[in-house]
Formats: C-alpha cells, structure tokens, sequence
C-alpha cells in the first residue's frame, strides 16, 4: 500500500510540476486574465485532435477558483466539442502557475510564462513538460512579431516549435 500511495503522489505531482527552465510569469492579475481567448497555435494532443476555432473562456467560480469552458469545432463530424474545468492557483495569486482539472480529482499544470502585462492581449501557456504548450491570444489572429517572438521564447526552453499546429478561425 505504501508503494501505491508514493506512486500515485509521483504521478500526481509530476503532472502539476512543469519544465526545468520554465518560471511562470510574476504580477499575475487573474482579474486580467479572465474571459475570452482563442488558440493561435498548440503542440497536438489527443483531446483536441483535428479541432479548429478553438477557444478557452475563464470566469471565477465561487470557491474563489477560475472556471474553465474550452470549445473547438471538430470539422470531420460536423459538431462543436466542449470541455469544463476547474482551475485553482498551485502557487501564490500572483504568479502565473495554475492547476486545471477537466477529470475529477486529477489537476494538471497551467503555466503562464510569457505575457502582455500591459493589456494582456496573448500569453504563452504550458502543461507540465515540454509536450504542452499553447499560445493564447484576445483576437483570432495574432501580429506575426508577437507570434515569432512567443515561438522563439518557447524553442529556447526546449519545446518543439517545430511541431505546432496553427489554429484556423474561419
């Protein structure tokens, strides 16, 4: 029994760590944060493979957490797909580091580490390793300066900019 209860605090806690040179970002106003945003680019993962128009919603909950509502089309079935999380703060309210859960009691990392402190118009979002990265912004589209400088930040830590996928919003 022990041996499960160390594993599962391994598993656990691996999937809300994040990547060895990656620090989320300081002077976090989530009040910021809140509402709309559409995904400009993301590394594939299965639960959003083959989805288009894809966008997360975030508004607070009443537990003082952070409701999450992320909707894509998926084109080949002619249908919307929608999820709804919970995400709460893994670190201190001001630092970009959330933990976000889709699945029960299961959390995995939401890592801000670059953003537009000014007007928080993009920011640049990954799990707990180098296999997720998302680049977020206000606008469908996104001035291609930003997006090369937030693809290049990204590569320098070690993610594969390579294989990103470019999210169309037509």
């Amino acid at each position: 029994m022990k041996k499960l209860s160390l594993w599962l605090t391994l598993l656990l806690s691996g999937c809300t760590g994040m990547p060895e040179r990656v620090k989320p970002v300081d002077n976090f106003d989530v009040q910021k944060y809140l509402g709309k945003w559409y995904e400009i680019a993301r590394l594939d993962h299965s639960f959003e493979r083959g989805l288009s128009r894809v966008s997360a919603e975030y508004s607070l909950r009443e537990d003082g957490g952070i409701k999450v509502i992320n909707r894509g089309y998926l084109a080949k079935e002619n249908r919307w797909k929608q999820a709804i999380g919970k995400a709460y703060f893994a670190d201190a309210p001001d630092k970009g580091f959330l933990k976000v859960s889709f699945f029960g009691p299961f959390y995995g990392s939401y890592v801000i580490f670059d953003l537009d402190h000014d007007n928080y118009q993009y920011s640049l979002v990954c799990g707990p390793n180098t296999g997720y990265l998302w680049i977020l912004s206000r606008s469908p589209a996104m001035e291609a300066s930003v997006k090369d400088r937030l693809v290049a930040k990204a590569a320098s830590l070690g993610f594969d900019t390579s294989k990103l996928i470019y999210v169309t919003h037509d």
